[in-house]
């Protein structure tokens, strides 16, 4: 284990390195030391700002097969380190293993993503222009070529995987990557740069820099690094976005999402299925996951029959010390994370709302939660609660349900229980979220897929393909004198 004494180095440049001061990383559950990683001093940040700089046209026009290689490298190695990288990531981060071994799972998937990507991602369009008599002879070519590097600012919930959004996608489209992870949960991110450096990238291609948060700002508006991608909360995502509005920056930042049950939805198979899935999902990550379930919406028809199954599933899930396999629910990120959430839900029970299960908080931890009456206006409502806490309400009928749904400021993901195909073409229609789920909750993320909102869930999209579009513009060629 690190410790103050034998930080773990951070990596510039590719390079291991030390700085001046330490960042201890304590676990969430117990509060012990669980390692030490060291902090760059300013000026080995502008070292590494200015390697990417200078290495970005090289980087650019490196053979796909090198990129391709280097990501099948990191992930075979994350495949043969998976167990010690999930104990990593529950140690810093309080997840229970279960769910540190699925993100790793996760992880390996986003640079198999990105391997193949880079082999085949080109952006290639062959238009012929002789459709008009002025374009005779003439053939436009287009090829996407990158922004240059990439600044890459990770949360704290997914301390691996949201790493490897940011860094494969740059690295398989040939843009340099400095990644900043959280202050947090620093550990798993400088291990993935362990791994990058058992690669032969190019030196300057990528750097892992555990900074302070209050050292960001000068980062953020570097003119040598054009593209921002930003994974966190609303009023630093988009006080980034104000701060630099001439760079290609994507957010996102987080949802309140909806879990919609509608009235064909009836079977006790059915319900038991539903209900299984949202106490499962409202609670996988301690409710710290931007597609968790936090508002469940529910036909009339079938709310009686669905409410008491779902408090069941909820009360039977196992919350504890997260090193434990059993374990379903583990700690928040911080003890003051979880004083928050208590202060939510005694805002909304004193406005009104029924406590059904739950309500209980204990050092970092907070028991999940079931909540049906909430005030409109309660911010468990209205924000991000980001903890293990949903609320219930009935609905009359299906375009009720979706209007209740759309009264949000965010608009990330929303699940939609039903047999009913046209009932889900008309939720795709009418929902205002990035992606609507059917048959299950709104946390499905496959990590191929594009994965975004709107409003204030962000702006872009991730998803190894679409991140490399975001990260890269298109440049046409005109070829002229040709016999078509």
């Amino acid at each position: 284990m690190t410790t103050a004494t034998n930080p773990q180095a951070f990596w510039l440049a590719g390079r291991a390195t030390t700085g001046e001061e330490v960042l201890e990383v304590t676990s969430p559950w117990d509060g012990r030391t669980v390692g030490a990683a060291s902090v760059p001093t300013a000026e080995q940040t502008e070292q590494a700002v200015a390697a990417a700089a200078a290495v970005a046209r090289e980087f650019a026009a490196t053979p796909a097969y090198e990129r391709a290689a280097a990501l099948d490298h990191v992930c075979r190695r994350i495949g043969e380190r998976a167990e010690e990288i999930a104990q990593l990531i529950t140690a810093e981060n309080g997840k229970p293993i279960k769910w540190a071994r699925v993100e790793v799972a996760r992880c390996t998937s986003v640079f198999r993503w990105a391997a193949e990507e880079a082999r085949r991602f080109n952006g290639g369009i062959a238009q012929r222009l002789d459709a008009e008599a002025g374009g005779a002879g003439r053939l436009a070519l287009t090829r996407r070529f990158p922004y240059g590097p990439v600044l890459g600012i990770a949360p704290f919930n997914f301390p691996l995987n949201l790493c490897a959004h940011k860094v494969a996608p740059a690295l398989a489209a040939g843009a340099p990557i400095i990644l900043k992870p959280a202050p947090a949960t620093p550990l798993s991110a400088l291990l993935l740069g362990e791994l990058l450096a058992e690669t032969e990238l190019p030196a300057g291609a990528w750097s892992v820099l555990p900074v302070p948060n209050d050292a960001m700002p000068p980062l953020v508006a570097d003119p040598r690094l054009p593209v921002i991608s930003f994974t966190g909360s609303v009023p630093v995502g988009w006080s980034i976005r104000d701060a630099v509005p001439r760079k290609r920056v994507t957010l996102e930042l987080g949802g309140n999402g909806a879990a919609i049950v509608l009235a064909d939805y009836a079977s006790d198979a059915d319900l038991d299925w539903a209900a299984q899935r949202i106490a499962t999902f409202s609670n996988y990550q301690g409710g710290q996951s931007c597609i968790s379930v936090q508002r469940v919406i529910v036909d009339a028809a079938v709310y009686d029959r669905l409410l008491p199954r779902l408090v069941s599933a909820v009360e039977a899930l196992v919350t504890g010390d997260p090193t434990k396999d059993t374990t379903d629910v583990g700690p928040q990120i911080s003890e003051d994370a979880a004083r928050r959430i208590e202060s939510w839900v005694e805002e909304a029970t004193a406005g009104g709302a029924r406590l059904l299960t739950g309500g209980v908080r204990e050092g970092a931890s907070y028991q999940p939660t079931v909540l049906e009456n909430v005030p409109a206006d309660a911010r468990i409502s209205c924000d991000e609660v980001f903890g293990p806490v949903m609320s219930v309400t009935r609905v009359e009928s299906e375009e009720a349900a979706y209007a209740v749904a759309n009264d949000s400021t965010f608009g990330l993901q929303a699940g939609l229980f039903t047999h009913d195909v046209q009932a889900a073409f008309r939720a795709h229609r009418a929902l205002e979220v990035g992606g609507v789920v059917v048959g299950d909750v709104p946390s499905y993320r496959a990590d191929q897929m594009p994965y975004g909102g709107v409003k204030d869930s962000g702006v872009g999209r991730e998803g190894v393909q679409f991140a490399m579009d975001d990260y890269t513009y298109e440049r046409v060629m005109v070829l002229t004198g040709l016999e078509l």
